[in-house]
């Protein structure tokens, strides 16, 4: 096993499953991607007490297209970090099958 992998996966030995970071996110992203699942959060328990009021279809369609936005923005900012850490690391590392991995996230996105 290379450093690398047992950098990403040692945190997790009690978990297969689990991958974790070789190196940590910043404290910025940290605090911006929580504060975005936060707000997120706060827009589907509105939509949840929209839809419980019998509030009009459309309206709760609209909040329901902001909240979806909100979550690709979310996911486009980890996708950065992924790509700006991870998939260099890897790529560093040797590891170029990582490349498949970002092609399948990239899959989930479109």
């Amino acid at each position: 096993m290379d450093d690398l992998t047992q950098r990403t996966t040692g945190a997790a030995a009690a978990c297969p499953a689990c991958h974790h970071k070789a190196t940590p996110r910043s404290a910025e992203l940290k605090h911006d991607v929580s504060c975005r699942i936060n707000r997120t959060i706060g827009q589907l328990n509105g939509i949840k007490a929209m839809v419980e009021e019998d509030r009009y279809c459309g309206d709760v369609l609209t909040q329901l297209a902001a909240v979806e936005s909100a979550v690709k923005a979310i996911s486009r900012e980890v996708m950065q970090d992924h790509l700006e850490t991870c998939v260099v690391e890897q790529i560093q590392a040797g590891d170029t099958e990582v490349v498949d991995e970002v092609m399948r996230l990239f899959k989930k996105f479109m």
